[in-house]
């Protein structure tokens, strides 16, 4: 056999997702899989009907670049309902191939090699790697266990001139806290007379608790213009597996976004963008997806009253957080492995979205599951701690 070509490897240290670590873990095992944030159950009929038309009706070719104009005005009249601003429909709104690839897009149109760009952690792993990949510098400011809420003073010490972007995630994975409308204010002061790009994350946009209401940057003027926002399909309507998200911002940055997105994915499947634009006309379907997942957060956090681990505060997304000090000397990594092969049932441990690997003993459960899924895991924990307790 000749010798492999030898590859001097761009990311040496960058090793395989969790969420993939976990999931085949947990299909190896045969564990209740709440590691993984997708859902077990399907999205209505109806999505798939409008889906099935459109190919039918041979609407089966490239789409334009930035998307069909029939999502992208469903989109532009979604976020005027929900925040009040009307993005331009042709030079300010994007269908993309998912959130990650348009986090993916904003970093590397944005950010150059020597940039910094301000991160928050616990950070949502591809933030990392994209800004690696371009050849910037993440800069960690930090929200600590247990509230994880933005400490503003500590990011106006790590703003500098190489600072290019800030990117924030809210509602937040893996910790369910929330930006709320002072954050957002206090991030524009920090902001005003710079250049700096914000890249919100804001695919769990409608899951949100007890009467909260979310600080999307669409509604705040002043970050609205230097900002790209990030939503997706697929947490809102239950179809991960699509990989069909869109941004919206002004146009001046839009057009940097699109150089980026028309090379590294140019167009994204056409029937199921004209099914999404017809599925969006009944704005209950967005809506009602707080009370939704709030009767599945409350479900899951009544079975997990029976274990003894700590819960803790969940606002927003379909993640529950939970303490295990007490019950294990384990790392969270070890624990969460030893959770999978042993008590059956599969976690994400949160130190994996920390840079220094910083570890609480917290694990992050996915509650977007079916009642029997929540009761399969319930049970399982029950039965491996409550009698160890």
């Amino acid at each position: 056999m000749k010798t492999p070509i030898q590859i001097n490897s761009r990311f040496p240290q960058m090793g395989t997702t969790i969420f993939t670590v976990m999931s085949r873990m947990a299909a190896e095992c045969g564990a209740v899989n709440l590691s993984q944030g997708f859902p077990d159950f399907q999205a209505e009929p109806a999505l798939f009907d409008a889906v099935h038309r459109h190919m039918r009706e041979g609407r089966n070719q490239y789409a334009p670049m930035a998307g069909m104009p029939e999502l992208r005005q469903a989109i532009v009249d979604k976020v005027a309902a929900l925040y009040g601003t009307r993005f331009d429909v042709e030079s300010e709104v994007t269908v993309t191939a998912g959130a990650t690839q348009a986090i993916f897009t904003a970093v590397a149109a944005f950010v150059r090699p020597g940039d910094e760009v301000i991160v928050f952690e616990p950070v949502y792993d591809s933030y990392v790697p994209a800004i690696e990949t371009v050849g910037g510098t993440a800069v960690f400011a930090q929200l600590k266990y247990p509230d994880y809420a933005p400490d503003w003073a500590q990011v106006a010490q790590l703003i500098s001139p190489k600072t290019r972007m800030i990117i924030i995630n809210s509602p937040h994975n893996p910790t369910g806290s929330l930006l709320s409308a002072d954050d957002l204010d206090q991030l524009a002061a920090l902001l005003r007379g710079t250049d700096i790009v914000v890249l919100s994350d804001e695919v769990y946009e409608h899951i949100l608790f007890d009467g909260e209401q979310h600080a999307s940057l669409c509604g705040h003027p002043a970050l609205a213009e230097r900002s790209i926002v990030v939503s997706s399909f697929g947490k809102t309507y239950h179809i991960t597996g699509w990989k069909i998200g869109y941004v919206v911002g002004p146009a001046a940055l839009m057009a940097e976004f699109r150089k980026v997105h028309q090379f590294n994915v140019f167009t994204v499947h056409t029937p199921s963008q004209l099914g999404l634009a017809d599925y969006m006309q009944d704005a209950s379907r967005h809506l009602g997806l707080a009370a939704f997942y709030q009767e599945k957060r409350d479900f899951f956090r009544e079975l997990m009253a029976a274990t003894p681990f700590k819960l803790l505060p969940c606002r927003g997304t379909y993640f529950q957080l939970a303490s295990y000090a007490g019950l294990s000397d384990l790392p969270d990594r070890d624990f969460a492995e030893w959770m999978t092969r042993e008590v059956g049932v599969a976690v994400i441990p949160v130190s994996v979205f920390n840079a220094d690997g910083r570890d609480d003993k917290v694990v992050r459960f996915c509650f977007a599951k079916k009642e029997e899924t929540l009761l399969m895991g319930a049970e399982r924990l029950r039965k491996a701690f409550v009698k160890n307790c």
